[in-house]
């Protein structure tokens, strides 16, 4: 097993890792949660499908009650009506202060499920048990919550952190294809912000990672958590280390708002968003052009991106309502190398049109 620890001063947790702990769920869960009677389990059809077998015997064995409650699958969901709705299936359900919530699916049920821990009752213990690669090593570490308005993407969050994550290599078997592999975006953007070693692997052992290998996922899942667990640890409230982590996701999230969260995956506009950071890098002379063309060759690898069919202007639009927008001034994390990146405020528009441009042409 792997044990990462994530040093927050909220409440300090740990996020484990290992091949088939979704069996054993209820065992981590009651040595944590000693108290816990009942918990709600918030997930999506298609993951209960798969996966709610295993939680609720492994919860059964350890004598705690699980109830399953459904929301809609999609980014689209994530949205303040989810929340109201499934806070009103938890009091009919019963659920009170001393309820746990267990947020079983990807990054939207994470989302979702963390926000509303964090109002229900004016706050109940949760925990994450990430379904998708890309939830396993980026949303589910770091206590980011929270639900997009129509004016844009996680306007409205807070920080909350889980009692533990748990990660299970396995339950990737079941991932489709473009899930998965719009979640090894987020990976190699690990590689290009921090951990050059975890972009050279993913370089490397392309075929071994798009085959699932049982030892190369759960190497990957660990470095990538790691790097993420010591940059939030650092800096719980993106005051300043933490915004590296946002490469790729400036003109990503304006790509997925533009087009109402029904076009990109997120990883897939989080690799657009790389591409377009490493445009402006070179446009704005902060990164050179082998590095510009070794993460396209490395994200194309990957997979073919849906096209990019949006107006630049739109995009740019958008930019000024983001959160990272500072004073006025929207902030980019730009490459500099791979394994660094800088955070610039002073990109001119001019840049930013042209980069969004050669996306449409690509």
């Amino acid at each position: 097993m792997i044990r990462i620890s994530i040093d927050s001063k909220q409440k300090p947790y740990e996020a484990l890792i290992e091949q088939g702990i979704l069996r054993s769920a209820g065992m981590y869960i009651r040595e944590l949660l000693p108290d816990s009677k009942r918990v709600f389990t918030i997930t999506v059809p298609r993951v209960r499908k798969h996966h709610a077998k295993a939680l609720t015997a492994s919860l059964r064995d350890v004598k705690i009650e699980n109830h399953f409650i459904e929301m809609p699958d999609g980014e689209r969901f994530k949205h303040m009506g989810t929340v109201e709705a499934l806070a009103s299936k938890l009091v009919k359900l019963g659920a009170d202060r001393e309820s746990t919530l267990v947020a079983l699916g990807g990054g939207v049920v994470g989302d979702v499920t963390g926000f509303l821990a964090a109002i229900y009752m004016r706050g109940v213990k949760f925990v994450q048990i990430p379904t998708t690669f890309l939830s396993q090593i980026d949303s589910s570490v770091g206590a980011k919550t929270g639900v997009n308005l129509k004016e844009g993407k996680n306007l409205v969050g807070i920080f909350n952190q889980p009692e533990m994550v748990l990660i299970d290599p396995d339950v990737l078997l079941t991932l489709p294809a473009r899930e998965f592999r719009s979640g090894l975006y987020e990976a190699l953007k690990t590689g290009v912000i921090r951990e050059a070693r975890i972009f050279d692997f993913m370089e490397s052992n392309h075929d071994r990672i798009l085959k699932r290998d049982s030892a190369a996922m759960e190497w990957l899942i660990g470095e990538c958590v790691r790097v993420k667990a010591g940059v939030v640890s650092a800096d719980e409230r993106e005051r300043g280390l933490r915004r590296i982590l946002n490469f790729g996701h400036t003109v990503g999230h304006a790509l997925e708002s533009e087009t109402k969260y029904k076009h990109f995956l997120h990883g897939e506009a989080v690799a657009w968003g790389m591409i377009a950071a490493g445009l402006i890098a070179l446009e704005t002379k902060h990164t050179d052009r082998d590095t510009l063309e070794r993460m396209v060759a490395a994200i194309k690898s990957y997979g073919r991106l849906p096209k990019v069919d949006v107006k630049a202007r739109g995009v740019i639009r958008l930019l000024t309502r983001d959160k990272k927008t500072v004073n006025g001034k929207v902030h980019f994390v730009l490459p500099v190398k791979i394994g660094e990146v800088e955070v610039v405020a002073d990109v001119p528009e001019r840049a930013v049109m042209k980069a969004v441009d050669e996306l449409r042409k690509m």
